[in-house]
């Protein structure tokens, strides 16, 4: 911030002195008014002058002053005015007064007063009679030590080899000294003025910069997207693995819970993802579809274009590029984008790649359920001929033995046993009851006696027949045995044949919990108007990139050129 001065703005107006004798012959240039003003010659070495017993160029130089001051005032008697310009002095003085000279400038004035031989009675008596002289009171050096060259400018009045006061124009006042708050005021402005010329031109140089090597860049890059750069079609599509809900609902349990869940299919997306993305893949739908002579075709331009004799290692770059699959694993879903130079091959792209997918799928969870199934049938097969071995040893031992069911020829056998023993219990009672009498039918009880006697042999025969075999064969309790052993051989076998058939059933269940297939959710549709490129998001990007690389060069450079200079 700058305080304005407060020094009022004033005019000098000076009359012409009168000439002196040596100067008549110094006539003014033009008619105009000239002001002396005492003009040094060049300084001669002092030292030489005093050892010659000459006075030095100073002295002679006051002496002439003061001898024309005395010649040119006459003095006034005591107590009269001698001119109207002791009346206009002290209006003078006032007016320097109200200039509001600082105290230096008040010093300076009486020094330089003093120097010129001027007896002044104050300061501003001192600055107005240096000023009526045409002397600058606040000139940098005194006027004696300065030294002014004769460039054509002033006139110089020869005499006694003393430069006398040269003319100058009355219109041009004399040099003042400026206050200090002017003097910073303009220190500050020079400087910010030289600081805006140096930022204006470090901006100029920047903005040159930026112009060749961000501008520049960004708008080949814009005119190569624009022009030059091959229309792609790109073809999306969307698919998930999932498993046959059938089989994970009967699993039931945790097996269900997982069954229906993302997170049963992780390992397969991922793997399916990775298998697309495989060089494998790129083989195969080079053989099948061409994918190598396609990107090989003139039409696309020198920088897309694969060469003729590329490898497959080139060929896979640009498949990469070309052959976008993402994985989701919180939706589950594979996203896949196939960019081709005309729709119709990128969607014959991305069905074949889907087809690979699902085979894929298939081929990860085929051996899985093969050694699941093969287990569990080769003990069914086993269990069943068991079984059958078994049957068929209980029906031959039941032919050779002639007896279907010993258990029940033993049984019958005893069931008449026991029959034949109640009517014998029930013969003795009726025997008792004859006999019991005084005078006995003989012959009722002899018939009685009679029946008794058989059942007994009845029964004792039956339990013979029971424990030993009449024709010399094997007794009923051993062919019981023997048929109890083979149906209980064969009804082993059987709950075999049952646990096996349960075993089968759980590995069928089990393998096809494993069977995965996939769900296309976005078919491949093919695009009517080119997806590549995006000219003005390839060029942001291009600006970008060049933005930055051209900022950590200027900042590594910079670092450099502070630690050199440090």
């Amino acid at each position: 911030m700058t305080t304005k001065p407060r020094a009022s703005k004033f005019r000098i107006k000076r009359s012409a002195p009168a000439p002196r004798q040596s100067d008549a012959s110094a006539p003014s240039e033009e008619g105009k008014t000239i002001v002396r003003r005492p003009v040094p010659l060049k300084l001669q070495d002092d030292n030489a002058t005093a050892q010659a017993g000459q006075p030095s160029v100073q002295d002679r130089l006051r002496s002439q002053i003061q001898a024309a001051q005395q010649s040119s005032q006459p003095r006034a008697r005591t107590g009269q005015i001698s001119s109207a310009n002791e009346v206009r002095g002290e209006t003078n003085i006032d007016a320097i007064r109200k200039e509001g000279l600082t105290g230096r400038q008040l010093r300076m004035a009486r020094r330089v007063a003093q120097k010129n031989g001027i007896a002044a009675t104050s300061d501003f008596e001192a600055v107005k009679l240096l000023r009526e002289k045409g002397i600058d009171p606040f000139a940098a050096s005194g006027a004696l030590e300065l030294v002014i060259p004769n460039t054509g400018d002033t006139q110089l009045i020869p005499g006694d080899n003393v430069q006398l006061p040269q003319t100058v124009p009355q219109g041009k006042p004399p040099a003042v000294e400026r206050a200090p708050a002017e003097q910073r005021a303009d220190a500050i402005l020079s400087i910010q003025r030289d600081i805006a010329s140096r930022r204006r031109k470090k901006m100029t140089l920047l903005f040159t910069r930026l112009a060749i090597f961000v501008g520049l860049p960004t708008l080949v890059m814009g005119y190569y997207f624009a022009v030059m750069a091959t229309p792609l079609f790109a073809t999306k599509s969307a698919f998930l693995i999932q498993q046959n809900e059938s089989s994970t609902g009967a699993g039931g349990g945790l097996a269900g819970m997982f069954g229906t869940n993302q997170l049963a299919t992780v390992q397969d997306s991922i793997a399916v993802q990775g298998y697309l993305s495989s060089r494998e893949a790129m083989l195969r739908l080079d053989e099948e579809l061409g994918f190598k002579s396609h990107f090989q075709n003139e039409d696309f331009d020198a920088i897309t274009r694969l060469a003729e004799d590329a490898s497959n290692e080139e060929a896979y770059k640009i498949y990469q590029k070309n052959v976008k699959i993402g994985y989701d694993p919180t939706e589950g879903i594979i996203d896949m984008e196939v960019i081709a130079a005309s729709p119709e091959a990128s969607q014959a792209f991305s069905n074949a790649l889907i087809a690979y997918a699902e085979g894929q799928v298939s081929d990860l969870s085929l051996r899985l359920r093969n050694d699941q199934m093969r287990g569990a049938r080769e003990s069914f097969a086993e269990a069943e001929i068991k079984r059958q071995e078994a049957a068929e040893r209980l029906v031959s031992l039941q032919t050779e033995l002639q007896t279907v069911d010993a258990t029940g020829v033993i049984a019958s056998a005893q069931q008449r046993i026991a029959q034949f023993e109640t009517e014998l219990e029930q013969k003795k009672l009726e025997l008792q009851g004859l006999l019991a009498v005084r005078r006995p039918n003989e012959a009722r009880v002899a018939a009685v006696q009679s029946e008794i006697d058989r059942l007994e042999v009845s029964i004792a025969q039956q339990k013979a027949n029971v424990i030993q075999n009449p024709d010399g064969g094997a007794s009923l309790p051993s062919i019981q045995a023997q048929i109890q052993i083979a149906q209980i051989d064969f009804q082993t076998r059987d709950a075999m044949l049952q646990q096996a058939l349960q075993a089968l059933e759980s590995s069928r269940i089990a393998a096809d919990r494993q069977v995965r297939y996939i769900a296309i959710s976005t078919p491949p549709t093919a695009p009517d108007t080119p997806t590549y490129p995006k000219v003005f998001e390839n060029t942001f990007l291009a600006f970008l990139i060049f933005a930055g690389i051209y900022l950590m060069v200027s900042l590594t450079a910079s670092i450099l050129r502070e630690q050199v200079s440090n």
